[in-house]
């Protein structure tokens, strides 16, 4: 799994099937770590993770894909 780096590298966002739950529905892992100066922060915490079902990641992931191909005015491919 490859880390996603934002804003300038100070926001980790890692996503991945988390093997250890699954035996619970929602088992993928969206991981947010963020390492910068405490005023900088967007996050209260400095590691977030938001447990998704698969059907919770499949209709992120449709969104973000629609949202670039509309930005790149591919429309709805």
């Amino acid at each position: 799994m490859n880390d996603i780096l934002l804003l300038d590298e100070s926001l980790r966002v890692r996503i991945y099937y988390d093997c250890d739950d699954c035996e619970f529905d929602d088992n993928i892992c969206v991981s947010l770590v963020e390492e910068c100066p405490d005023e900088e922060k967007i996050l209260i915490a400095d590691e977030t993770n938001i447990y998704l079902t698969p059907e919770q990641a499949k209709a992120v992931a449709q969104a973000l894909i629609a949202a670039v191909n509309e930005g790149m005015g591919l429309g709805n491919q």
